[in-house]
C-alpha cells in the first residue's frame, strides 16, 4: 500500500516540463552545440542526488515497470548503492580534514557511478520519467555562478552562452518536498532535507513509518487522503 501523491505529482511535472522548455530554449539558441543523441550515456554515470519529491516520482512509476526490468534495475541499484556511500564517505572525511567544499563537489563530480536505469543498450530504462538533472545535462548550467557545460558538447570556453539556472529549479523542488512533508502531518519535520541517489530511491520503501505517519486508527489528514495498492 502506498499513498497517493498525485497532486503532488502534477506539480513536479511541471516543474519537469519547465525544465525541458529551458534545455529547448538553449539547444535553439545555439545551434549544433548540444551533441545529446540516443545512445550517449556519459550523463549516466555522474553522481548526483533527488529531492524527496523526485525520489517518490521515480519510485512511483518504477514500481509500474515490468518486472524483468525492475528485477535487473534491483541488482544495478544495489551496486550502485554500495559505490555511492563509498564516495560519500571519501567527501566526508575530505570535509572533516577541512577541504574547501568546491574542491569536495569537484570530487563528486568526477565519481563514475553508472546509474542503475541504465540498460545494457546504453538507453534508460526510465527515459519518460528520468530526474531533472538528467534532463538538464547536455546544456550549460549555473551553479553557484559559475557555467558548467558537458564535455561532448560544442560549448567551448570563453564564449558567452545563455544558461539554465539550476539552482532555481533545485529551490522549487525543495519548496515542493517542504510542502508535501507538512501537508501529510509528518514527525519528521527534516524530512524534506533528505537527498538521496537513484539508486537509493529505487530500493527504499516510501511507507508509512519512513514518511513518519502515525499508524492504527490515528492517522494524519493526509494519510485518509486516498491510498494506492
Amino acid at each position: 500500500m502506498s499513498l497517493d501523491f498525485s497532486e503532488y505529482f502534477k506539480k513536479y511535472e511541471e516543474l519537469v516540463a519547465g525544465a525541458s522548455s529551458a534545455f529547448s530554449r538553449v539547444d535553439q539558441a545555439c545551434p549544433g552545440c548540444v551533441s545529446c543523441k540516443p545512445g550517449c550515456s556519459d550523463c549516466c554515470y555522474a553522481l548526483f542526488d533527488l529531492t524527496l519529491i523526485e525520489a517518490l516520482y521515480l519510485n512511483y512509476h518504477f514500481k509500474e515497470l515490468p518486472h524483468e526490468i525492475k528485477n535487473r534495475v534491483y541488482l544495478r541499484a544495489d551496486k550502485a548503492d554500495r559505490k555511492a556511500i563509498i564516495a560519500k564517505k571519501k567527501a566526508f572525511r575530505l570535509q572533516e580534514k577541512g577541504e574547501p567544499r568546491e574542491s569536495v563537489l569537484q570530487m563528486i563530480g568526477h565519481e563514475k557511478i553508472r546509474c542503475p536505469l541504465l540498460g545494457d543498450d546504453d538507453r534508460c530504462e526510465m527515459y519518460a520519467f528520468r530526474p531533472i538533472t538528467c534532463r538538464l545535462y547536455g546544456v550549460p548550467q549555473e551553479i553557484n555562478g559559475k557555467a558548467h557545460v558537458c564535455q561532448l558538447s560544442g560549448f567551448t570556453g570563453g564564449q558567452q552562452y545563455p544558461t539554465v539556472k539550476v539552482e532555481r529549479i533545485q529551490d522549487a523542488l525543495v519548496l515542493l518536498s517542504n510542502a508535501l512533508v507538512k501537508d501529510i502531518g509528518s514527525e519528521y519535520d527534516k524530512l524534506a532535507t533528505v537527498f538521496v541517489p537513484i539508486s537509493t530511491a529505487i530500493l527504499t520503501v516510501y511507507d508509512n513509518d519512513y514518511l513518519g505517519l502515525e499508524s492504527g486508527t490515528k492517522k494524519t489528514k493526509k494519510a485518509q487522503w486516498s491510498i494506492r495498492s
